[in-house]
């Protein structure tokens, strides 16, 4: 098929979670809008491994399109250039050559990525980073990572790029699960602070519970916030500096909450960064901008291979 017959089929992206895959189909290209995007979830199977390429096919079936591009992209240690992940503990997958897997089952161009920086992608395609060609993606969730465009182009580098949550903030700190202690993601990720807040209530809680209780005027639940949000700013102001950030966008569960996130990460980074002027904004595409983002990947590969 030519290359401008392809262009006017689907292009598809799948964002494969330890729980859910988020998947999206795009029946026009370029950056017109998402009036024409259809999104479907599904359950992602335990057994993903051993049924990886049965999945994708049923979210084509289930999309109800014959897409002519696809890209997917899973959360762990991925090399996006080669296609392969190395380890992808969330979701079973360990030395698999994915591309090369599904461009020979699925006969068509296929892109493989990691979730966070397709979730870049997506933000600065369609969302809070349209328009800027420097920003650091941050999604504060069960962990925490970033992914970092420069002049318009996402870094990609080793497998380890983008693992900020593991740089370790307070040797003293609680235990992570890479088997560290201190590190940003186990005293600043939304599951970090939801333990945090069960330990000082005695409860079992989660983020939600301790930034509500920030907003009733809770002391203990602002000094928790306010110690993640300095070893947050921390971390993040030394990748700003030396990649000349001009956008620092919040995505994750915990920008859900929204202002109480976004001004503290903001006013700390101007304080470690005087006399620079960088945006924080909060993600605006949810939990869909890494299946987006896939779906930009793939639009990519069908440029390189048409």
């Amino acid at each position: 098929m030519a290359a401008a017959d392809r262009a006017r089929l689907p292009a598809v992206g799948i964002d494969i979670g330890g729980t859910r895959t988020k998947s999206v189909a795009l029946t026009r290209g370029g950056d017109e809008g998402l009036d024409r995007a259809t999104h479907v979830v599904h359950d992602t199977p335990d057994d993903l491994g051993a049924g990886l390429v049965d999945h994708v096919r049923r979210i084509l079936r289930d999309l109800d399109v014959t897409p002519a591009r696809l890209g997917v992209v899973v959360p762990g240690l991925v090399d996006d250039r080669a296609g392969q992940v190395q380890w992808a503990a969330n979701v079973g997958l360990r030395d698999l050559d994915l591309r090369a897997l599904l461009t020979r089952e699925l006969q068509l161009p296929v892109a493989v990525g990691h979730d966070v920086r397709a979730g870049l992608l997506g933000e600065h395609r369609f969302g809070a980073a349209r328009g800027v060609d420097d920003v650091l993606f941050v999604p504060v969730g069960t962990g925490l990572a970033g992914a970092l465009l420069t002049g318009g182009r996402l870094v990609t580098g080793s497998v380890w790029t983008g693992e900020i949550g593991h740089v370790v903030v307070d040797p003293e700190g609680p235990p992570c699960g890479c088997g560290g202690r201190g590190c940003l993601e186990a005293v600043a990720s939304a599951g970090a602070l939801g333990r945090l807040w069960s330990e000082t209530t005695g409860a079992r809680r989660d983020a939600r519970d301790l930034l509500g209780a920030v907003g009733a005027g809770d002391s203990r639940a602002q000094r928790l916030l306010d110690a993640a949000v300095g070893a947050l700013a921390g971390v993040l102001a030394p990748v700003v500096a030396a990649a000349g950030t001009e956008r620092v966008i919040l995505g994750g569960g915990l920008a859900q909450a929204g202002e109480r996130l976004r001004e503290p990460v903001d006013a700390r980074l101007r304080a470690l960064l005087p006399g620079r002027t960088v945006q924080v904004r909060l993600a605006s595409l949810g939990d869909r901008a890494a299946a987006l983002g896939a779906l930009v990947l793939g639009q990519e590969q069908e440029q390189v291979t048409a």
